[in-house]
């Protein structure tokens, strides 16, 4: 069954092509690179690589306004390049999901060229237009302070085209059953050269309505329930993965009553409250996050993560909330963007901590769902904030102390290399952190394949155990008579803790550090007392390492 549903244990790595590796020295990444570093990606333990676009695009906003669904950008390489890299990553035993960026396409795209010239077009239909500007124009803007409209003028067309996003990115009418039609042939081009997911774009934008004389937009769930169903046929273990940014309540209607919908969703409102508890060094916002997002079909999954390739989204916390997390990690007015956001990556938000860098990271592991971590971030990547909006964690891979760290031997990548301060690739490189035992990669290799081992995240139902201490967070998760159980400490000073594990026969028994020799024995009776260091956490498995032999058959 583990097999059948394999994003439930998954490790999914998160990379550009462009900022990866660059093979042939022209400064951009492309698959003969990537293709180099797979054992890389297969030796830290990533099960699933997601692929940001890498089709042919003008490159305005970094691959995601495409210009040709079904090619590969003459840059990256070319489709039996992209063939050779799906087959390389079966032999490895790599999934590979893609991004599926269909709310828009690029202005250059020749359906919309096509659309602007000719209104008898049926491409005319595949866009959204209107003869006078809306006067809701300026509502629903995407980047505050960046974007000032969602309607703009097109000379040719004399008419104004729709866009959620930039000018330069026209939304598709994703109402019209062509367009529809011509997702699912996306999808099934790709699934044949051996992709086994995607990563969908602006998942609420695909399914809204749009227009002119739309006020309020209404969400087609079907249409999800259509693409879901197409995979299933093409492809029995394909997934969606997608990028909704919405509130609880509106969860299942993405996953469906029946998980018929989406296989699995990014955990934002989790997210964002992990970053507010860390900030406030109270686990209560948290357990109240992941509460509120605890109800899901048993075929959904939730994608964890702690930073993806845009800002850290703080647009769900109360005012308050989020000023005191701009305060923690964000506090200079070019670390935030579009009035919600931080542009930074986590290494330099904790301040180069390597306790709250594990903390966080140990935190990520073990929250309900699939870990996803950003290209980089395993190293401890930091930002270049010179770097326009969110470009600024987009920079080149980090591979040695070479010149451009490795990346090309081209004298000019295609974006800077961070090259100065403390997080400089003389300082911070995969190849130092290869040779030394105690280094951040080292360490998540380790935590990695830990993960890997307790199967009770990914599938399992978890539980809060009380620790008399807001600063603390303690999670259970049962499945299969197998029990395993986190403690952390979101404090700068230590604390120490006593709480009972009362499960049936498993009230008196060891608990099995996971991470270390420090096991706990209960004293008096069932209960458990611990001594946290700051910023410290602790991995047990319940009653012993012999779970194989109690796990029961379903």
């Amino acid at each position: 069954m583990i097999n059948d549903l394999w994003y439930k244990n998954a490790i999914i790595y998160c990379l550009s092509i462009a900022t990866y590796l660059d093979a042939d020295g022209d400064g951009i990444g492309d698959f003969q690179g990537l293709m180099s570093r797979l054992d890389y990606l297969q030796g830290i333990g990533v099960t699933a690589l997601w692929l940001m676009p890498f089709q042919p695009s003008p490159g305005r906003d970094d691959g995601y306004d495409i210009a040709d669904y079904y090619g590969v950008n003459p840059r990256f390489g070319t489709l039996g390049d992209f063939v050779e890299f799906t087959k390389g990553c079966r032999q490895r035993g790599l999934r590979v999901m893609i991004d599926l960026v269909v709310n828009h396409t690029s202005d250059q795209h020749p359906w919309f060229q096509e659309a602007r010239r000719d209104p008898k077009s049926k491409y005319r239909d595949w866009y959204v237009w209107s003869k006078k500007k809306p006067k809701n124009a300026a509502s629903g803007i995407v980047f505050p302070g960046v974007q000032k409209s969602t309607w703009t003028y097109d000379d040719v067309a004399k008419a104004y085209y729709f866009h959620r996003f930039y000018d330069f990115q026209p939304d598709l009418n994703t109402a019209n059953p062509e367009v529809q039609a011509e997702i699912l042939k996306i999808m099934g081009f790709w699934l044949q050269l051996g992709v086994c997911g995607f990563r969908m774009d602006a998942v609420p934008f695909v399914i809204s309505s749009k227009g002119a004389k739309v006020t309020k937009p209404e969400e087609d769930y079907e249409m999800l329930r259509t693409f879901s169903q197409f995979l299933s046929w093409r492809e029995g273990d394909a997934i969606i993965l997608g990028e909704a940014n919405v509130l609880p309540d509106t969860d299942m209607r993405y996953f469906g009553s029946a998980g018929e919908r989406m296989q699995m969703m990014f955990n934002f409102e989790v997210n964002q409250h992990l970053f507010l508890a860390m900030a406030t060094e109270d686990s209560r916002p948290l357990k109240k996050a992941m509460l509120s997002t605890k109800r899901r079909p048993a075929t959904a999954q939730w994608g964890l993560f702690l930073r993806n390739h845009d800002e850290l989204d703080l647009g769900r916390l109360e005012v308050q909330e989020r000023n005191a997390v701009f305060a923690a990690f964000g506090p200079d007015p070019d670390m935030q963007l579009y009035n919600r956001g931080i542009r930074r990556r986590p290494a330099p938000m904790l301040e180069g901590d390597r306790r709250r860098l594990e903390l966080a990271y140990s935190l990520m592991m073990t929250l309900p769902g699939t870990p996803v971590i950003r290209y980089g971030d395993e190293i401890g990547m930091g930002d270049d904030l010179k770097l326009a909006e969110r470009n600024c964690a987009r920079t080149p891979m980090q591979w040695s102390t070479e010149p451009h760290a490795g990346f090309t031997k081209s004298d000019k990548p295609v974006m800077p290399v961070i090259s100065s301060g403390a997080y400089g690739f003389e300082h911070v490189n995969v190849a130092a952190q290869r040779r030394d035992p105690d280094s951040l990669l080292d360490w998540m290799e380790r935590i990695i394949r830990m993960r890997k081992e307790v199967p009770e995240i990914g599938w399992g139902d978890f539980s809060f155990i009380s620790a008399q201490a807001r600063e603390v967070l303690i999670m259970r998760y049962d499945w299969r008579n197998n029990s395993v159980l986190f403690v952390h400490n979101l404090s700068s000073v230590p604390r120490e803790v006593t709480f009972s594990v009362t499960s049936g026969q498993q009230e008196s028994c060891t608990l099995i550090n996971l991470l270390a020799e420090n096991h706990s024995q209960p004293v008096a009776g069932d209960k458990h007392r611990i001594l946290l260091e700051p910023y410290g956490y602790r991995w047990y498995r319940v009653c012993g390492l012999d779970y194989l032999l109690n796990r029961s058959p379903m």
